[in-house]
């Protein structure tokens, strides 16, 4: 374990093995710093924090305070950050509140500089967001998302895995699996054909959710009529779309175009 001298680290605080913690970083009484996380510099770790081992931070990143909810009265709530994070500099991730209680981040993210977790998001694993990029309260973002620079996901907001947000979009409704949404208001533009690719999904996986992505764009009935048409179909990927939609949300979805 390495502790540089400028840095302030609270006795309470509990340290795993090879824990690096560079100059001038906070570290409050309540964190946990798993094996191998390392603070580069002039990071703040507050509240009931928990950084998932391998996890780095770099400088100016902010883990752990109060969230910016003016209904926040100090209830005892909590982060929880999985392991083999890269988290860039000027990071903020908040604490939950009273009405989630935990904020939680998945393992193997990347979050670039600037961008912002908001109380009580749960964010899966191999997330990217990108700079200056902000995930509101409460919402939930699938594993394998990658949600581009400037763009805004709005509170309460489901993405679903594998989607794509394009830069500076503002996503106001629920995006369903491997979509892929552009524009300034956050459109369903198509669907994220180059991370189903990558993620080794075959030719006939890809035009079978294809089929369906235009049924749920020009079938009969209302949206939610056609997502439960797709409810019985042989492939996963379709499957997974139609138990998405159906299942209970606060947000409207973000209809194909």
């Amino acid at each position: 374990m390495i502790v540089h001298p400028t840095a302030q680290v609270d006795p309470a605080a509990r340290l795993g093995r090879h824990v690096s913690v560079g100059p001038f970083c906070i570290v409050g009484p309540d964190a946990v710093l798993e094996d191998g996380v390392e603070l580069k510099s002039h990071v703040v770790v507050a509240g009931d924090t928990v950084i998932g081992a391998g996890t780095v931070v770099f400088p100016f990143a902010v883990l752990g305070e109060i969230p910016q909810d003016l209904k926040y009265a100090g209830e005892r709530t909590r982060l929880r950050i999985g392991p083999r994070n890269r988290i860039r500099e000027h990071v903020t991730m908040n604490i939950g509140t009273a009405g989630g209680g935990e904020t939680r981040v998945g393992e193997g993210c990347l979050f670039m500089a600037g961008c912002h977790v908001a109380h009580d998001a749960q964010v899966g694993d191999r997330v990217v967001v990108a700079n200056n990029a902000a995930i509101a309260g409460h919402c939930v973002i699938g594993d394998d998302v990658v949600i581009g620079g400037l763009a805004g996901i709005h509170q309460w907001v489901r993405v679903g895995r594998g989607a794509m947000i394009g830069a500076l979009s503002m996503v106001t409704h629920d995006v369903i699996p491997h979509g892929l949404v552009q524009g300034p208001r956050g459109e369903l533009e198509g669907l994220n054909l180059v991370g189903l690719k990558r993620r080794g999904h075959g030719r006939e996986e890809i035009a079978a959710l294809r089929t369906a992505y235009g049924r749920l764009r020009e079938g009969e009935g209302a949206f939610l009529d056609r997502a439960r048409a797709l409810a019985g179909d042989d492939s996963p990927l379709v499957r997974e779309v139609a138990d998405f939609v159906l299942a209970g949300s606060d947000r409207h979805f973000l209809a194909p175009r």
